[in-house]
């Protein structure tokens, strides 16, 4: 049962892919709840003006705060499929010992682990997308007439 040194280290080797993963969503997760936290804010500022806002800027102010909430649902997503990413690879890396360490042939699992790691990054990517898109919508909507009027 015990493994000698040379045969962890193509296991270390193959690991290094899934940390890579967990590195480079981890940034991708810094910048999505720096999004959140600024929607949420802004959010907060719309509310407070909406109590003391003119009536004319009332329906352009609820708009915005519709927008606001709907990218902070879109960014909530974003954000559990991107933890889930980052939770996937992890358990690949665990996955990948385990199945070296133990001498099962679990590469099976080891397949859908990855593929279910990527495809919930894809999920995320989307999101963090979508949220750009939502972003302009709203930028359109504040900026009213003075944007079309610019180019």
């Amino acid at each position: 049962m015990s493994r000698t040194l040379h045969e962890i280290i193509p296991v270390l080797q193959t690991a290094i892919g899934p940390v890579i993963l967990i590195s480079g969503v981890g940034m991708l997760l810094l910048v999505m709840t720096g999004r959140f936290g600024r929607m949420i804010d802004r959010a907060r500022v719309l509310s407070k003006e909406l109590a003391t806002a003119p009536t004319e800027d009332v329906a352009s102010i609820r708009a915005q705060i519709a927008i606001l909430l709907c990218r902070a649902r879109c960014m909530r997503i974003g954000l559990a499929l991107a933890s889930l990413s980052v939770l996937l690879a992890a358990l690949l890396v665990i996955l990948l010992f385990a199945t070296a360490l133990l001498a099962k042939e679990w590469s099976l699992l080891v397949v859908c682990n990855f593929i279910g790691s990527l495809l919930c990054l894809i999920g995320a990517v989307l999101a963090f997308l979508y949220d750009i898109h939502l972003s302009l919508v709203a930028l359109k909507l504040e900026l009213g007439d003075k944007f079309s009027e610019a180019g």
